[in-house]
């Protein structure tokens, strides 16, 4: 009779669809169910990412095996630590288990002819001399990371023209008008196609929804396309006008746009075009996206929302910068506004009233030829005006340092100004102008030389 009766893991659901994605919280338990105690050397639940793709081909007699792995993250948690032996009693036992999932951009689940990407729980109950039991539960995974996701929103017109061959005369025009470029499993595709048939040949207006998937594997390719859906109109008669509007069903159990794996990309488009007797038809493509509806209709779409920047968030886009917020002018330097309070910021505290002026002026481009010094202003004021007053630098920032400044050249520092000295020079004071005396003589010898020094000299000859 075995010991353990059952061996079950579930995890929580965060949503109605029970999906998760990028930077959520999964939750779970796994419950060991034993009918006798038993001795367990270690017990763990891990969650992993993985992508693969395996495909052969054959060329003439020989056959070529092309495939490729790649894992996005393994997280791991103990449960029983290993080698621990420990001795588990008969009875239900429950175990819970947290793991944050990693924010960095990841592909949606998939899984196709050639290639899947799974994201799964996984437990394992370790006994000596005994196979280790193990259970598994495959997540659906929604990726959230979808770069050009405002651009599929927007409404998109194509228009394509034709003119007519040997069997027929004239030209064809064919205006197709989509709201969005956007969807989710389940919804409508609503198309508007204004046509303009001046020929002589009847033609009818179709739509397709197509789905392209390529898998990737030591440097080759394999190319996938299906159609999910195909709707047909009435013929336009020659020489006519018609507006044609088309709905499109998507399918609820339609797979998720991926085109950020290396491995396996999924692609999806609508063709609209006309089908002409004996000619070709024109038509106009519209790359579409396919993602979850919490991405179309929900706040996610706007990567850089105000959590973005405060609170935690599931948004694989990085926050923008602090320094990026459009501040008015005077509230981190600049023009000063004194209507407008500085921010808060890690700029500092200022001993000054007024707004600080910027840190770092902005140095001037270097132009053979000229000085090597730009003009700045001095902190000491005008070199060429004396002050016995000097200014001394602002006070050092605490408790938060101001980002280090960029490395300036050694040609654009100053010298020490040399300090002022307001003392009284010892030399008299001469206020006669000698440059105005033009008729007078010039000094006496004796004026020059007294008698004293001449007195010295005759004692020592």
């Amino acid at each position: 009779m075995p010991s353990v009766q059952s061996f079950t893991i579930a995890c929580e659901a965060l949503n109605e669809h029970g999906t998760f994605s990028e930077g959520d919280v999964l939750r779970g338990k796994v419950t060991l169910a034993l009918i006798k105690q038993i001795s367990a050397e270690s017990m763990f639940v891990k969650v992993t990412g993985d992508a693969s793709v395996h495909w052969t081909k054959r060329v003439n007699d020989r056959t070529y095996t092309y495939s490729a792995d790649h894992r996005y993250f393994k997280l791991k948690q103990p449960l029983i630590p290993e080698w621990a032996k420990d001795v588990i009693p008969p009875g239900t036992h429950v175990y819970d288990f947290v793991f944050n999932l990693p924010s960095c951009g990841m592909p949606s689940s998939f899984r196709g002819s050639h290639g899947k990407i799974v994201y799964k729980l996984t437990a394992t109950l370790a006994r000596s001399w005994r196979l280790d039991r193990t259970v598994e539960q495959e997540l659906n995974f929604n990726s959230r990371s979808i770069p050009n996701l405002p651009t599929f929103l927007l409404q998109q017109i194509c228009t394509t023209n034709k003119e007519m061959g040997f069997f027929s005369k004239g030209n064809v025009q064919m205006d197709v008008i989509l709201d969005r470029r956007v969807f989710a499993p389940g919804e409508t595709i609503a198309v508007v196609a204004k046509i303009n048939n001046s020929s002589s040949s009847e033609m009818t207006p179709k739509f397709k929804l197509k789905c392209d998937i390529v898998y990737r594997a030591q440097g080759n390719t394999n190319h996938e396309s299906s159609t999910i859906a195909i709707v047909s109109d009435q013929c336009v008669t020659p020489r006519t006008q018609k507006t044609v509007n088309c709905a499109l069903q998507v399918p609820r159990d339609l797979g998720l746009s991926i085109q950020n794996c290396n491995l396996i990309s999924v692609e999806y488009r609508l063709k609209a075009y006309l089908d002409i007797s004996f000619a070709s038809d024109p038509k106009v493509v519209f790359p579409l996206l396919i993602c979850p509806h919490s991405m179309i209709h929900g706040g996610a779409a706007r990567p850089h929302s105000a959590s973005a920047a405060g609170g935690p968030s599931n948004c694989d886009f990085p926050p923008p910068a602090a320094a990026a917020r459009p501040y008015p002018a005077g509230a981190t330097g600049g023009t000063l506004n004194a209507s407008v309070p500085p921010p808060f910021m890690a700029m500092g505290p200022y001993p000054y009233s007024a707004a600080p002026p910027p840190q770092y002026p902005a140095q001037p481009a270097f132009v053979r030829g000229s000085s090597p010094y730009p003009h700045l202003a001095s902190p000491y004021g005008s070199q060429s005006s004396s002050s016995s007053v000097l200014h001394p630098p602002p006070a050092a920032a605490a408790p938060h340092p101001p980002p280090s400044a960029p490395e300036i050249p050694p040609m654009n520092t100053y010298p020490t100004p040399p300090p002022y000295n307001a003392t009284q020079p010892s030399a008299p004071l001469m206020n006669t102008d000698f440059l105005s005396q033009q008729d007078e003589p010039p000094p006496s010898y004796s004026l020059l030389f007294p008698e004293s020094s001449a007195g010295q000299s005759n004692s020592k000859q």
